[in-house]
């Protein structure tokens, strides 16, 4: 269904409907419930410290050894960009992931190629978010 599709339908409901289909989509889907929880009460830094820790986790967990799987880091910054926080948050988170790698090749010495290019590409996306932020925030500041 497209968007075009779906808000037809949602017109031509009531507004009891619309609540009880959101109400409905809240219960049944774990992303839709955070999403409609951040949009009632969005608070980036609570966000923003809890898809830290995700990625933390995946380079320093607190039982057993490091996954460091790219793919678990790259959906806690796709999930968090869901949620439409500050850009500024958005860089922040990966930035975050950048350090975070790089501190862990710190502690445990070289690592693979891949692994250098993955937190290369995410320190050019990283940079192009502050860019668009910062030509944004010029006009609002």
């Amino acid at each position: 269904m497209s968007k075009a599709q779906l808000k037809k339908h949602l017109l031509k409901l009531t507004q009891e409907e619309v609540i009880d289909v959101i109400l409905e989509l809240y219960d049944a889907r774990k992303e839709a419930k955070e999403y409609l929880d951040f949009y009632m009460n969005p608070n980036d830094d609570i966000k923003l410290d809890e898809y830290k820790k995700i990625i933390y986790n995946e380079f320093y967990p607190s039982r057993g050894e490091p996954k460091i799987r790219f793919s678990v880091c790259r959906k806690a910054v796709s999930d968090f960009k869901k949620l439409k926080p500050s850009p500024s948050f958005i860089a922040d988170l990966m930035l975050f992931y950048i350090e975070t790698g790089v501190n862990f090749t710190a502690d445990y010495g070289d690592m693979w190629e891949q692994y250098y290019i993955t937190l290369e590409n995410n320190f050019g996306k990283a940079e192009n978010i502050r860019r668009m932020w910062l030509g944004i925030s010029r006009y609002f500041i």
